[in-house]
């Protein structure tokens, strides 16, 4: 009366089409939403190229604030100064609170790491030749030895922890605990 080629076929189609099923309804719901116009601009005012597993939140929200001016006491687009301008980051993309200053963020916000194990989004404090076991100076690590920071000639921008200046002026890495 059945087919016994059909009743036996019948349960490898049916586990066939339930795995197909479960696997792109799967990859529709973990697929990463990106804006890749928002990323394109991110890289440019960046000046650094954004890998699929970068924190892209980072670098968007920091590509926001290149060319803000520097304000002591600050921290808005408007201008602001370092620690303002880490702060805000943090607020924006870890939703972390940190501390005011470099020096507080350095001690109370951080656990202090080398150069050489830096990871995206680290802080990076430098201090000013006077004071060498004090943070002056704070900005935000993204990779291949570069950095965001706000200066105070040139407002927020892009820096490469190889510059003599920066170099010269090293404290330490911190990974926000």
């Amino acid at each position: 009366m059945y087919n016994k080629a059909l009743l036996t076929s019948r349960p490898l189609i049916l586990v066939l089409l339930l795995t197909a099923a479960g696997l792109l309804s799967s990859c529709r719901s973990t697929a990463p939403r990106l804006d890749y116009r928002e990323l394109a601009q991110a890289s440019i005012r960046l000046g650094i190229d954004i890998d699929l597993t970068d924190n892209h939140r980072l670098y968007i929200e920091a590509s926001k604030w290149i060319g803000v001016p520097y304000r002591y006491g600050a921290h808005s687009r408007q201008g602001t100064d370092c620690s303002g301008f880490t702060l805000q980051i943090y607020r924006k993309v870890y939703h972390r609170k940190l501390e005011r200053s470099s020096e507080e963020q350095r001690q109370k916000d951080c656990r202090t790491i080398r150069r050489k194990h830096l990871q995206e989004g680290d802080l990076v404090f430098f201090h000013n030749g006077r004071k060498t076991k004090q943070a002056s100076h704070v900005g935000i690590y993204l990779k291949n030895h570069l950095f965001i920071h706000a200066s105070t000639r040139h407002g927020v921008i892009v820096s490469n922890l190889d510059e003599p200046y920066y170099r010269n002026h090293w404290l330490c890495g911190g990974t926000v605990r």
